[in-house]
């Protein structure tokens, strides 16, 4: 017996219409429970995201959660139902995440899923303009479109003469709002200082990574450490084994100039792929697939003035792998997106896939859609 969702369609027509337009577009209506294993959003999206998620634990321990979205409750339903790709899916329901300040932590969320489409740029420009035609729904013809691209920028770290520990870290804060700007400016801060865990690094020179994370374990074992903020004690060993040797590393003054360039780049897609191209001719990089889905954006009739185009944005979680975006209220009155989302070409694989599954897809959130409507 799984708990479900009561039937919204007495509740709210308009959003009830816009999953019509969906299935419209030959997008299958799906239904995810709404309890779902804890881990599956933990491991994908950061321990950080346990303060806002509603848990609860089933008779064996096993952690459960009120779903906080549906983009991985729909994929896992997918895989659950083994079924064939391409299948594209759409979705009304009820989430459940603490947002801070509102006092809700209640949503109805609309949206898609693509799933298994080879046709990469085609399927991210038709996710894009699904994403617009669900704003004018509502009534908003406009939106501040803001525009990304994860792939592009693991590209260009992958091109850069740093070390592995800088890569993961940089990939990994990119996504973090607020996250790789401090990495930087810690790193400008830093340059030259000795490294208060020099020592300790020394002395795990050469020893083999699992034998560090031990003995560095055993250590907080000594001093009574058990958990910190969920952690375990080998996740915090990891944890500052990583941090400490960042500090002890640290970036070429080449790569931090070639970080800021590119992370300065922002315009519409036409400008920032103006000034992209100056950058690849110094770096190797590979823009053909931007290039593509600019001219499949233009053939779905979006208006590329109107889209904000940055190399620094990327979303709050580390599934996204290329395209990523937001819709935002073109008055500035509704704080939250009404519409986002983007590629995840990773994500069937690490729920449990057999064979890797591009995707793409967004949420659509039904109370900021009519906030910004005017509804």
């Amino acid at each position: 017996m799984t708990l479900q969702d009561d039937d919204i369609r007495t509740r709210n027509g308009r959003a009830e219409a816009l999953v019509e337009l969906y299935e419209r577009a030959t997008y299958t209506r799906v239904q995810p429970p709404i309890l779902q294993p804890a881990d599956a959003f933990l491991e994908l999206s950061g321990e950080a995201l346990r303060r806002r998620l509603f848990l609860t634990t089933d008779a064996d321990g096993r952690e459960l959660c009120l779903r906080p979205d549906l983009t991985i409750p729909a994929c896992r339903l997918h895989i659950e139902n083994d079924a064939p790709v391409p299948a594209s899916y759409c979705y009304l329901g009820r989430v459940f995440r603490d947002r801070g300040g509102d006092g809700l932590g209640e949503y109805l969320q609309a949206g898609i899923e693509s799933l298994g489409r080879e046709d990469i740029e085609a399927a991210d420009a038709e996710c894009l303009a699904l994403a617009l035609e669900s704003a004018r729904h509502f009534g908003i013809d406009q939106p501040a479109i803001r525009m990304g691209d994860v792939g592009l920028f693991e590209a260009f770290v992958g091109a850069l003469n740093i070390s592995p520990a800088w890569r993961r870290r940089l990939l990994k804060d990119f996504n973090r709002t607020g996250t790789l700007a401090a990495d930087l400016s810690n790193l400008e801060a830093t340059t030259g200082a000795p490294s208060p865990h020099a020592g300790m690094l020394a002395a795990l020179e050469g020893s083999d990574p699992a034998a560090a994370r031990a003995f560095v374990a055993d250590l907080l074992s000594i001093a009574g450490i058990s958990n910190v903020g969920g952690r375990t004690v080998d996740e915090i060993a990891e944890r500052f084994l990583e941090q400490a040797s960042l500090g002890a590393e640290g970036l070429s003054e080449k790569a931090r100039e070639a970080l800021a360039r590119y992370l300065s780049i922002e315009g519409d897609p036409d400008t920032a792929l103006t000034e992209l191209r100056q950058l690849a001719k110094d770096s190797n990089l590979a823009l053909a697939r931007l290039e593509q889905r600019i001219g499949f954006m233009a053939a779905d009739s979006v208006d590329l003035k109107s889209v904000r185009f940055a190399t620094a944005y990327g979303r709050a979680l580390d599934y996204y792998t290329g395209m990523v975006f937001e819709l935002c209220d073109p008055s500035g009155r509704v704080k939250w997106p009404l519409v986002a989302g983007g590629r995840y070409d990773k994500l069937m694989t690490l729920l449990g896939s057999s064979t890797p599954v591009p995707a793409v897809g967004f949420a659509a959130w039904i109370n900021e859609l009519e906030q910004a409507g005017g509804a």
